[in-house]
C-alpha cells in the first residue's frame, strides 16, 4: 500500500474532498439505520398481530413504531428541542435551602 505522497509529490489532498466523503458516508449510515428501523417496526407490528390476534394491541405496536420512526427521522427536531430546554433550564438561578435545615438521618448532615 502507498500514502498519496508517495502516489504523486504534487498531488494534493483538499479537506473539502474529505469533508464531502465524511457527510456523503454519514447519510448513508443514517438512510441505512432509517431502512432497518423500518423494517423492524414492520416486523414488530406484524409479531404484535401474530401473537395478540388484537386490533387494540396490534394498534398500540404500529403507534409506538411509528412514535420511533418519528424520533430516528427526526433527530434535528429532537435535538434543538432539548438543546433549548437545557438552556432554559440553565439559566434559573440554583435553589437556596435557609441555614436552619434539619439535619438528615445517619451522620447528621445538614442541606445548604
Amino acid at each position: 500500500m502507498h500514502t498519496l505522497a508517495a502516489a504523486h509529490p504534487d498531488h494534493v489532498v483538499l479537506a473539502g474532498d474529505l469533508l464531502t466523503w465524511a457527510n456523503t458516508k454519514t447519510n448513508q449510515v443514517r438512510n441505512l439505520i432509517l431502512a432497518v428501523a423500518i423494517v423492524m417496526g414492520i416486523v414488530a407490528v406484524l409479531m404484535a398481530w401474530w401473537k395478540t390476534r388484537s386490533f387494540v394491541g396490534t394498534l398500540v405496536a404500529f403507534l409506538l413504531a411509528a412514535l420511533v420512526l418519528w424520533g430516528i427521522s427526526n433527530l434535528d427536531v429532537m435535538k434543538s428541542k432539548v438543546g433549548s430546554e437545557v438552556t432554559d433550564a440553565s439559566a434559573v438561578s440554583g435553589i437556596h435551602v435557609a441555614s436552619d435545615a434539619p439535619a438528615l438521618a445517619g451522620k447528621g448532615w445538614r442541606i445548604s
